[in-house]
């Protein structure tokens, strides 16, 4: 990492700041809760059962999202066919994603009165419901199949492609291939992929919310919401999160412990074709694994899209307060976690990013609740609805969009900082002439990502929500409440296509002239 005084007076300066300013964003709402939390009983029966149950959901999504993955992953590795790089596009779709909109595609396809329901009917078999644990696992492989997917293929692809060579030079059967070339590849980056998948889905809300519920499947998430709702017990509340962020921190850390990619070694990095994949059943078989994993990510969506078309009508008046909300704070989380991860990444201090990275340990309920317990003293909280969400929102984005801006930051300092410490660019002008031209597809890219992330939210806003501050996803989760599930899909079709728009919109205007 380049060290040039020039180039890290301004930067270091705004990277300590803004290292601070978070520390205490982080540190504020936890300090809240210790001190509510100190003062209340221990977990009853109850939270126990929601603790068992919300391990019990993350480890199985995370079991059954890996292994659907292997062999999608296997048949992208060894396959060229015409739309493979639209569908590997495809599979980082549901990461910007709406939860709300896609729960609401999978009760589309999976529900009592969902396509599979419909299909299995005529063969007496049925109907099946999705909620509840089944429910909760597969809206969770819906959204992490295809992360893990990615995370297996980039594996794959880093065996050079010489050693699939060699092997077919050596005859060797598809078999020994697999237990000499791909297994020990499984082997490092399987135990990763499971890892982050269990902590992803520990601090899981939306969808515990709409498929979990009850006695026997209430995560402590939804225990969260439930006690602040229902019971308005922030003593229990507090403890909860408490709780909560012990197990996703603790989650969190081993996932960073257990994801290493060794690498099987140096190749000459050249496409060469894959001879361990001859024809017959076993191309059917990796076709048959690429279309099920297809429909498996499209129908859900395709069907609210064709509901959402006919429910227009029933829209109610509310919707568009609700659209300028949620598009409001959509460009606010985009514009501050932007600035927040471009001034962390300037400070060009592992320590500085390594803070940036602290809100992966949280969940955005448990920031929701210590906010709670900082403004209920002073004023209705949902007063600071929409500002409180745009807060979480920035800080729930902020290590995903620092890890994409942090690298690219770092290379535009190494290749042309020295040219310009020589010129005499110095702050506000070194940012306007050097780092803004040559970051602005990476700083386009993050911008989008946060608002596509803070359009669909369904979190904290459903603890601070009131009248004349709803936002969309709430106003969608709202209507399905009532039963109204044309207009919910209706809403849900706006959402999805604010969405994809707001990301579409940022990336483009980032890449510019190379679009």
């Amino acid at each position: 990492m380049a060290q040039r005084p020039g180039a890290l007076t301004m930067g270091r300066a705004l990277g300590r700041g803004a290292a601070l300013g978070l520390l205490v964003l982080l540190g504020a709402p936890l300090a809240a809760i210790f001190l509510r939390a100190g003062g209340a009983s221990l977990p009853g029966a109850a939270d126990w059962a929601a603790l068992r149950f919300t391990l019990t959901q993350a480890a199985l999504s995370a079991l059954v999202s890996v292994l659907l993955a292997i062999p999608v992953a296997r048949a992208l590795a060894r396959r060229r066919f015409a739309g493979r790089r639209l569908l590997v596009s495809l599979t980082g779709a549901p990461f910007i994603l709406p939860v709300i909109v896609a729960v609401m595609g999978l009760l589309a396809v999976f529900g009592t009165q969902g396509l599979v329901n419909r299909l299995l009917g005529p063969l007496g078999l049925g109907p099946y419901r999705i909620y509840g644990l089944h429910g909760v696992v597969i809206a969770h492989v819906f959204f992490n199949m295809p992360l893990a997917t990615r995370m297996i293929l980039q594996g794959w692809q880093a065996i050079p492609a010489e050693r699939f060579r060699l092997a077919a030079q050596l005859d060797l059967p598809p078999r020994m291939i697999f237990r000499l070339l791909e297994a020990p590849m499984l082997r490092q980056v399987i135990p990763g992929a499971l890892a982050a998948i269990f902590a992803i889905c520990l601090a899981s809300f939306a969808v515990a919310l709409i498929l979990g519920g009850g006695p026997r499947a209430t995560t402590v998430e939804l225990a969260i919401y439930q006690a602040f709702l229902f019971d308005f017990d922030l003593g229990r509340a507090a403890m909860l999160a408490l709780m909560q962020t012990l197990l996703v921190a603790g989650a969190a850390m081993v996932a960073l412990m257990v994801t290493r990619m060794e690498g099987s070694g140096a190749g000459l990095d050249r496409l060469l074709p894959r001879w361990d994949a001859p024809g017959g059943w076993r191309r059917s078989y990796d076709a048959l694994c690429l279309c099920l994993a297809t429909v498996f990510l499209l129908a859900p969506v395709l069907a609210v899209a064709a509901a959402g078309v006919t429910g227009m009508r029933d829209l109610p008046a509310t919707i568009w307060p609700a659209m300028g909300n949620s598009v409001v704070v959509a460009l606010a989380s985009a514009l501050t976690t932007t600035l927040l991860a471009l001034a962390l990444a300037a400070g060009q201090s592992r320590l500085i990013q390594g803070i940036g990275l602290l809100p992966l340990a949280l969940s955005p309920l448990v920031l929701g609740t210590g906010y709670f317990l900082i403004v209920n003293p002073v004023m209705i909280p949902g007063r600071l609805a929409l500002p409180v969400t745009v807060l979480v929102n920035t800080l729930m984005a902020l290590p995903f969009c620092l890890r994409m801006l942090a690298p690219a930051y770092e290379r535009v300092e190494s290749d042309y900082g020295r040219l310009s410490d020589q010129l005499g660019l110095r702050g506000i002008a070194r940012l306007r002439w050097l780092t803004l031209p040559r970051l602005a597809g990476p700083l386009g890219f993050t911008a989008g990502l946060a608002g596509a992330l803070s359009m669909g939210d369904l979190g904290v806003i459903t603890l601070f929500g009131s009248p004349g501050q709803e936002t969309l996803p709430l106003l969608m989760f709202r209507l399905m409440g009532s039963y109204r599930s044309d207009a919910a899909s209706a809403a849900g079709l706006i959402l999805l296509l604010l969405s994809f728009g707001i990301f579409w919109v940022f990336d483009r205007g980032g890449r510019g002239r190379h679009a």
